[in-house]
């Protein structure tokens, strides 16, 4: 099989793909801008060590996508953009390159924004800022952005039971969460506030152990959670997790966690509303971490932010009420919405 062709992947979507170099710190990134139609591309920067190139380009165009819908159907005025360096961040990853990286941001003039994404942190972020104005998430701005995303999720969580039972109330409401990192352990946690019955599962048992502890949930191993008898199925780790082999085993009312890319395929978003599942679109339930970050450009503050992630609920019952309208799934729902603010802004 050739190389992949970068024009036929790009088609007449994307609005750049620049890749850069540094020989002296062994710099390859690829920075991808899906689009500036509604402001500048705000998006990660992810540090892995890919198989190959191809799957570096692949992989990036594909969060750039995602990103540029996730700000759109949050509401921002954001465009959508990713980054990807190449190459293993416990190893490869120094001062000099990452200087070398925000020297690449810098090139690009403020059309593409980073911040921190797997493999870099808040930490990183204050080296590339060094070499560049267009950066957010630094330790010195909004922090941390798992609290803002997991309040969103909560949120989002609330709108999901009033359209299935027509109250937002969580109290006694069965939800079985996947992953309880940083995300996955505060939206445990709102739950619990709440009176939420809790069932949890992560690969690390002892910190699940912990967290149930702390709540009063059952744990159960990571690879039985998809398949609980429950209200809501929440995935708050890999991606995905709606897939040929998990479907006929789902036993949940709805779907609505804070992982990304929950649906393996988009034609997973029409099984699940065949099998009367209804499904929270990922980028629009997980904007909190987004919108965290997207403040800190206006003077991070942070009750605006957390007023802002409290808005999510609303933007999902809009997808719901549009699923309906149109006779689509929310899957589709959501990307229309995302794909007409776009456009709108383009003309």
């Amino acid at each position: 099989m050739g190389a992949v062709s970068v024009f036929d992947l790009i088609a007449d979507e994307y609005e750049t793909v620049s890749y850069a170099h540094d020989p002296g710190s062994g710099l390859r990134c690829i920075i991808a801008i899906y689009s500036t139609a509604l402001g500048p591309a705000l998006g990660g920067t992810r540090f892995w060590p890919f198989e190959s190139e191809d799957a570096a380009l692949r992989d990036v165009l594909r969060l750039s996508r995602a990103m540029a819908y996730k700000a759109s159907a949050a509401g921002l005025d954001l465009g959508g953009g990713k980054a990807v360096v190449i190459g293993d961040a416990r190893t490869a990853k120094t001062p000099e390159l990452l200087r070398a990286y925000g020297r690449a941001v810098e090139r690009l003039g403020g059309a593409y924004i980073t911040t921190a994404d797997v493999g870099t942190t808040s930490a990183d972020m204050n080296i590339i800022s060094e070499t560049t104005r267009f950066v957010t998430g630094t330790s010195k701005g909004s922090g941390d952005p798992s609290p803002v995303t997991a309040y969103g999720v909560w949120h989002g969580l609330k709108a999901v039971a009033e359209e299935v039972w027509g109250d937002a109330s969580l109290a006694s409401r069965h939800i079985a969460v996947q992953g309880v990192g940083k995300v996955g352990a505060g939206v445990v946690r709102h739950l619990a506030e709440e009176g939420a019955q809790l069932t949890i599962a992560d690969i690390d048992r002892e910190a699940a152990e912990a967290l149930a502890a702390e709540v009063g949930a059952d744990v159960v191993p990571p690879e039985e959670i998809a398949g609980i008898p429950c209200d809501i199925y929440s995935p708050c780790a890999l991606g995905a997790v709606v897939n040929d082999a998990s479907l006929p085993g789902l036993k949940c009312r709805a779907i609505a966690g804070a992982a990304n890319n929950q649906l393996e395929r988009p034609d997973h978003g029409d099984a699940l509303e065949e099998a009367g599942i209804l499904y929270a679109p990922d980028y629009v339930i997980n904007a909190g971490g987004l919108i965290n970050v997207e403040d800190e450009l206006h003077g991070y503050d942070a009750d605006r932010a957390h007023a802002k992630a409290a808005a999510i609920g609303g933007r999902l019952r809009s997808v719901f009420s549009r699923a309906k309208a149109d006779g689509i799934s929310t899957a589709a729902a959501a990307d229309a919405i995302a794909q007409e603010r776009i456009r709108n802004a383009s003309r």
